[in-house]
């Protein structure tokens, strides 16, 4: 197992690494909160048959109460409606502040769990028990919390901290090929951003990191997490370096809205986003040919991205609903090397569209992938 600490301007914790951790999640979850009258499980159906039962048994042997409350699985559902439920539900079940909620799930239910945490009693305890390869690199370490609104993603949300992270690696083998891969798109943004040693890494084991092989996925998984640690502990709030961690997000929000988070999984979404991201970057001069197409391969290496029908029109404006717009101007993170980015906040329209349209043009080129079930 390793530990990889967390060290921002309002909190400090550690994310756990390793296999075998949701047995002993209960003991160390309650070590660190030192006072906890109830626990809630907040998890989904199928996650739950899954990996509830060894998380609960550690509860058992404490004799610490506790209750499961259920979310269905899916972005559709991350919306103030589930978290008013939530809310209502820890009323009912006597939740009071010394309540420690445990977020067992991927990205949408640990963004949830957080902000039910944040403003639950105006905040309550909880950690993260991430169970998919994209929760576990990225949205369960850093403190952004939240739900989505029709006009866009994560617009209403809070930064809130967790006591600990316990990134099981054991559950990564129960996803889908499907998911896998396609949370290892946030594995070639934290290479491409700010870890040029982990692309280059991924780009010699494809096979190998694709396969799910337990050693390479505990090293992109412990470099991707060190890498967003070390941006959070700089800038908790996304004032400045953090924003870098939005490469290939600006586009990829876009195609999730425009394509009403249906038929790509985040991730997927993502890789697209790069893709116009280094074509944009690569027609602005300001990364090669060769460094642009490496980036682009290596998102093609990892997921078989699937087609979407929507015009480079729509999703230029959708991206002007895109939280990281700041008195009316967007800034697009734009990589200058492998393991090199700029912020920049002059990305015209046309450039956008222009960077949008070429990477749907090679999208309809390329071969279409085999059907595939999220």
């Amino acid at each position: 197992m390793s530990e990889i600490r967390v060290e921002a301007a309002s909190a400090n914790y550690s994310v756990h690494i390793g296999q075998n951790l949701l047995p002993s999640l209960a003991a160390q979850s309650v070590a660190l909160a030192k006072k906890v009258s109830r626990v809630f499980i907040i998890t989904s159906p199928d996650i739950d048959k899954l990996w509830g039962e060894p998380v609960r048994r550690g509860f058992d042997a404490l004799a610490v109460p506790y209750k499961t409350l259920l979310i269905p699985a899916g972005e559709q559902h991350k919306r103030l409606s589930t978290i008013e439920r939530l809310l209502e539900e820890l009323a009912e079940n006597g939740a009071d502040r010394d309540a420690l909620l445990v977020a067992l799930g991927g990205g949408v239910l640990g963004d949830m769990t957080g902000f039910l945490a944040a403003i639950y009693m105006r905040g309550v305890a909880f950690v993260q028990a991430p169970t998919t390869l994209l929760s576990q690199v990225d949205s369960s370490v850093g403190g952004k919390t939240g739900a989505n609104l029709k006009a866009g993603k994560n617009l209403v949300g809070a930064f809130y901290h967790p006591l600990a992270v316990f990134a099981d690696l054991d559950t990564l083998k129960t996803l889908p090929p499907r998911e896998l891969h396609a949370g290892l798109q946030e594995c070639v943004k934290a290479g491409v951003i700010r870890d040029s040693a982990l692309f280059d890494y991924m780009e010699k084991n494809v096979d190998l990191v694709r396969s799910g092989d337990l050693a390479a996925i505990a090293h992109v998984v412990n470099a991707s997490v060190q890498m967003k640690a070390d941006v959070v502990a700089a800038d908790e709030r996304e004032s400045g370096l953090r924003m870098i961690l939005n490469f290939g997000h600006t586009v990829g929000h876009a195609i999730e809205a425009a394509t009403h988070y249906k038929g790509l999984l985040h991730g997927e979404a993502i890789g697209w986003g790069m893709i116009a991201a280094a074509r944009l970057s690569e027609a602005r001069g300001v990364l090669s040919e060769a460094d642009a197409q490496r980036i682009i391969d290596l998102v093609y290496a990892y997921s078989d991205l699937p087609r979407f029908n929507v015009t480079a029109e729509r999703l230029v404006m959708l991206t002007g609903s895109d939280k990281k717009k700041r008195s009316g101007t967007l800034s697009f993170i734009v990589p200058t090397a492998i393991g090199k980015v700029d912020i920049v906040t002059d990305v015209t329209d046309v450039e956008l569209q222009e960077a949008v349209e070429q990477m749907l043009v090679e999208m309809r080129a390329r071969p279409i992938p085999p059907p595939v079930l999220p």
